[in-house]
């Protein structure tokens, strides 16, 4: 077990040594990873991280003592309601990541059931089997029964979901897009079963509330899936994702005050009295939603439209390319991630040849398949990853001397 070191170490030797400790680390700057990083280049990030230091003590857990933070708060919040079509009187709150983010609005859902629709005991919510697995772990948190429904042609099924619904649903979840497949599943569709039934409906946006609007304005035709679909609940969507700010930073966002109330914590007593917080987390840490803020601000509306065309267009070089090599493509994706796989080749044999090279990329397991999410650096490096490709493809496919190669 290690111990704590008697003596403090200087930092130029901490330094040099963490340095050495990453020097293993998948090489994210040169484009090696389609997971776990957002990269939008160096300027944002000299940006996010400046401004994350500038406020890394304070605390988000103290408005009063930090009105800072609770404006820049705030305002990333607007942002966020703004471009996804929220309407007047709308609210939300910033959390750590998705997984916060969702979970807090299945805690709003249940509560909300309680009190407006008078539920007790065993509860459930209704979702694609596409949904993240976030929502398990509310399930789990909350005792609360989480039925997932199989999808049809890799979107959700929404008359199989309907049927799966009775008078114990708190919840229907849609994504915008799906992870597995980086498809908007039918929310307008959703959104009328949910206002027939009287349920609450949450579209998990993580990956695509802040991708998807500025590929609309860039031209792309999307179907609707955020608040501008009259049934829409809440919403999560990510700002350290396609948001390019600084881990960990995500949104949960409501289509009204009077639904969002149904979310914080009035915790206590106890001797201080009674501990409210607008989620789960007590300190929450400034350095996050100021590098949010700041972010948001530097790019604005004509920064993001660039990122994202960038996006798209690496995501179409990659689509392009794995279908001359053979691979078919899941579904049609419109934002920032595809999956595909190859009649001739086992996708997981693929993956690990392709980590051999130094890429950390993920697999699907249903159906096996390749798996990319891109961020704005890859339009550079989607040509080193195709070739690397056509090599992993030589190497396992059945018919290895006949494998086609990528030349561009």
């Amino acid at each position: 077990m290690t111990q704590l070191p008697t003596q403090g170490t200087p930092w130029p030797e901490l330094e040099a040594r963490m340095r050495a400790l990453g020097a293993g680390d998948v090489k994210w700057r040169d484009g090696k990873t389609t997971m776990y990083i957002f990269n939008a280049g160096e300027e944002v990030e000299r940006v996010k991280k400046a401004a994350y230091a500038m406020f890394s003590e304070e605390n988000g857990l103290g408005p009063a003592a930090f009105p800072s933070i609770a404006q820049m708060e705030r305002e990333v919040v607007e942002f966020g309601l703004a471009l996804l079509n929220a309407p007047e009187g709308a609210a939300g709150a910033m959390t750590s990541g998705g997984t916060d983010s969702i979970v807090m609005a299945v805690k709003a859902a249940r509560d909300y059931a309680r009190a407006k629709r008078g539920l007790k005991g065993a509860l459930n919510l209704v979702a694609p089997f596409s949904v993240h697995p976030a929502f398990d772990k509310a399930g789990v948190m909350m005792d609360i029964e989480v039925r997932r429904v199989p999808v049809k042609d890799y979107l959700a099924d929404v008359e199989a979901m309907a049927a799966a619904i009775d008078e114990s649903t708190i919840m229907l979840a849609g994504s915008a897009p799906c992870f597995p497949f980086g498809l908007i599943d039918p929310i307008v569709v959703l959104g009328k079963l949910a206002e027939a039934r009287g349920v609450w409906l949450h579209v998990d946006a993580c990956v695509g509330g802040y991708i998807a609007p500025f590929v609309r304005m860039n031209g792309t035709e999307l179907p609707a899936f955020d608040f501008a679909v009259p049934g829409v609940s809440s919403m999560s969507g990510d700002l350290h994702k396609y948001g390019y700010a600084s881990k960990g930073a995500s949104t949960v966002l409501f289509r009204s005050e009077a639904l969002k109330a149904f979310m914080p914590f009035d915790a206590g007593p106890w001797p201080l009295g009674r501990m409210h917080t607008p989620t789960l987390a007590g300190t929450r840490p400034g350095g996050a939603i100021a590098a949010a803020w700041a972010v948001m601000n530097f790019l604005g509306v004509n920064g993001y439209r660039d990122k994202q065309r960038a996006v798209t267009e690496a995501r179409e070089k990659i689509e392009g390319g794995v279908r001359k090599l053979g691979f078919r493509v899941l579904g049609a994706p419109k934002l920032g991630i595809v999956a595909f796989t190859h009649d001739e080749a086992d996708s997981l044999s693929l993956l690990a040849k392709m980590y051999q090279r130094g890429w950390v990329t993920a697999g699907l397991m249903e159906p096996r398949a390749l798996h990319v999410m891109l961020s704005p650096a890859h339009r550079e490096f989607a040509d080193k990853y195709l070739a690397d490709l056509a090599a992993a493809l030589a190497e396992t496919a059945p018919n290895a001397a006949k494998a086609p190669t990528y030349a561009g």
